[in-house]
């Protein structure tokens, strides 16, 4: 099996080599010769000598190698650093290529003035972060590969053979892997190890065997005995207590996700084939995600229930009701107001001081509706319309009432099964709810569905539940309804969960956001590999001071050839003062902050600069090792656009209309601002 087998024959073969012709942009930016260059290419003898040194530099610098032929040069960097020397004939190299003992003689010598290190002085510390990083991502080998390349090259470091790298990176990220595998089956004791061998087999009686069927979970249909067995399987598979090992705390979730995949998907024949290690490894990350899974399902279908079953075809119901009972209302309230008016009316009759009979108000209304006719309007009037003083109306909940024995079976299991965790808004609705199995459980001696009020929660008790759970007018003895009072429970209890107020701990999208976030001994567990494998310092302070001084070079470095750059341009919504403008050049062009205004379109974020994103790169050395820099060249916009690597500034041309609103002094405004927001 080759050591490359990650990797294509094209990638392997254009390791440490022109890979493809390099753009022209990559040529200015690479392939230039600056005034360090050109006095050590000054020192050979003949063009050939020039030549061949040039190529070699210039070369390492793109591929992080030497070649050891360099007719394999692309024709275009050849005509590109032959027209920088003045050399007419760029086949002359031919002849470079002829003395072996000069070429090294050369190698050499770049590697001691640009100060390029060996692989072999840096091969340790790339061993450590090839660990660290496949311990903590578990990434595939091509992945780590080329960010190993990308170490080496940021680092300085003349690449190695492509067999040597690969070498390296398999075999260390192969130990790590059984690292991991030993890690995981150490937590287990001799009898967990048996159960999880068990998942494997068909039990008597049954055609697939426990981990299948785990694996394949409940039907996802919203009913309560679909809940029922779902909350079955959470006990079930959280019964085994592999989560209480603690993997998670040891392993990084990454590995185990990755474990946890290959045994979702692998046949139970395939896993029983592996060695003991990986065996065990892949089975207790398995359960850990399938323990997770389950109650991810179980409150999917509770969400599904809630959600299509019970609110919606509720509210559509009380919808339905609301519109058939809409006619006998209109012609109830008709006849009602037919008496009001009529009452109003008798205010008019008699005198000033004589007040009207009863009987003669009774007599005009019978005239138009009788009073039995009136009474009956009155009836379904009351039962119909809420009370003045409710807050808001209650028709769907009173369709839910009648849906309890849709509910009551899971709603006694659920809050015992899976472990819930709250908040301070949702604290008070999930204590009601772990305490809803006995009121579920009581029997009451009150007539069906009441039970007495010492049972429930009274405070969760809120809005238009009041009416159903308590009455109207309140039962008698303080007795509450059950029904009532659990779909009240319910539909807060669901509510919550979707705000993660409630969260289930061993769930994965139902669990508190904030809950696996790393601190105090946990963190200080894994931080040495996490920053090995992020290449950041235990310190910051100083990688920190590092980025200020760089952003304050390349903001020195841009404000000075800013006003000579007449092509570079603000998007500012009005005009700052002349005053003000004058004052952020002189800071801008003199190399000190500006005092900030609150007005500026700076300030306010509003400025839009098209300073190319290359432009910085190149005040900041774009990533290059420092003694292999191009300068800037000073001066005009055309010597500042050949001088920024990459590509030349972005320009946009605009109507003249709208010439007036672009202003140099807004580029330097936003500019003046930029040491204020930096560290002292």
């Amino acid at each position: 099996m080759p050591v490359v087998e990650f990797l294509t024959d094209d990638e392997a073969a254009t390791y440490g080599r022109y890979g493809e012709v390099p753009s022209r942009a990559d040529l200015e930016r690479v392939f230039f010769l600056d005034d360090q260059d050109r006095e050590l290419v000054e020192r050979r003898r003949g063009d050939h000598m020039k030549f061949g040194f040039s190529l070699q530099l210039v070369t390492v610098r793109w591929v992080g190698t030497f070649l050891e032929d360099l007719l394999e040069v692309p024709t275009a960097v050849l005509d590109f650093v032959a027209e920088q020397l003045g050399i007419a004939d760029p086949s002359c190299v031919k002849k470079y290529t002829e003395r072996t003992k000069t070429r090294f003689d050369h190698q050499w010598e770049i590697r001691r003035v640009y100060g390029l290190k060996e692989f072999g002085t840096v091969e340790g510390d790339l061993r450590a972060w090839v660990e660290a990083r496949s311990w903590t991502t578990g990434d595939g080998p091509k992945a780590i590969f080329l960010d190993a390349v990308r170490w080496l090259r940021e680092r300085d470091v003349l690449l190695p053979g492509v067999t040597t790298l690969a070498r390296l990176v398999t075999n260390v990220r192969d130990e790590t892997t059984r690292r991991l595998w030993g890690v995981l089956e150490g937590l287990l004791t001799v009898g967990q190890r048996y159960v999880l061998d068990q998942l494997l087999e068909v039990p008597p009686g049954s055609r697939v065997s426990d981990l299948e069927r785990w694996r394949k979970g409940p039907v996802p249909r919203g009913s309560g005995p679909t809940l029922i067995k779902a909350l079955e399987q959470v006990a079930e598979v959280a019964g085994m207590g592999m989560t209480e090992l603690g993997a998670d705390r040891l392993v990084p979730p990454r590995r185990l996700a990755e474990l946890a995949k290959y045994g979702m998907s692998a046949d139970a024949s395939q896993i029983r084939r592996h060695r003991d290690g990986r065996r065990l490894a892949t089975l207790l990350a398995t359960v850990a995600f399938l323990e997770a899974k389950s109650v991810d399902d179980t409150l999917e279908l509770l969400d599904l229930l809630m959600t299509t079953e019970l609110l919606n075809k509720a509210q559509t119901a009380a919808d339905k009701e609301k519109i058939r009972k809409h006619p006998k209302l209109a012609k109830a309230s008709a006849r009602l107001a037919v008496a009001v008016e009529a009452l109003f009316d008798s205010d008019a009759w008699g005198g000033e001081d004589e007040e009207p009979r009863v009987s003669e108000v009774w007599e005009a209304i019978e005239a138009v509706v009788s009073r039995a006719e009136l009474r009956a309007a009155l009836v379904l009037v009351n039962e119909n319309v809420l009370p003045a003083d409710a807050e808001e109306p209650d028709d769907w909940r009173s369709e839910l009432v009648g849906r309890y024995s849709t509910v009551s079976g899971f709603l006694k299991v659920l809050p015992t099964v899976i472990c819930f965790g709250a908040n301070a808004e949702g604290a008070p609705v999930l204590a009601a709810m772990r305490q809803l199995p006995e009121v579920l459980a009581h029997r009451s001696r009150l007539p069906a569905p009441l039970i007495p009020a010492r049972l429930i929660e009274a405070a969760v008790v809120t809005g238009p539940w009041k009416r159903l759970v308590f009455g109207q007018p309140v039962h008698e003895d303080g007795a509450v309804n059950r029904h009532a009072y659990t779909f009240c429970l319910l539909e807060q209890f669901h509510r919550h969960l979707k705000r993660r107020e409630i969260y289930a701990d061993a769930s994965t999208k139902w669990r508190n956001p904030q809950a696996r976030l790393l601190e105090g001994q946990a963190w200080e567990a894994v931080r040495p590999d996490v920053l090995t494998a992020l290449g950041l310092p235990e310190n910051p302070d100083a990688l920190l001071a590092d980025h200020t001084r760089a952003l304050d070079a390349a903001y020195q470095d841009v404000g000075s050839r800013l006003d000579t750059n007449t092509e570079v341009r603000i998007d500012d919504a009005r005009e700052d003062p002349p005053d003000r403008r004058e004052g952020h050049r002189r800071a801008a062009l003199a190399g000190r902050p500006a005092q900030a205004h609150h007005g500026d379109a700076a300030a306010r974020g509003s400025a839009r600069g098209h300073l190319g994103g290359d432009e910085l790169g190149a005040a900041t050395g774009g990533g290059l090792h420092r003694s292999l820099r191009r300068p800037l060249p000073a001066g005009g916009p055309a010597d500042l656009d050949r001088g920024v690597p990459g590509r030349a500034l972005h320009e946009r041309r605009l109507p003249a209309d709208r010439q007036d609103r672009r202003s140099r002094a807004g580029a330097l405004a936003a500019l003046a601002r930029v040491p204020e927001l930096l560290p002292a």
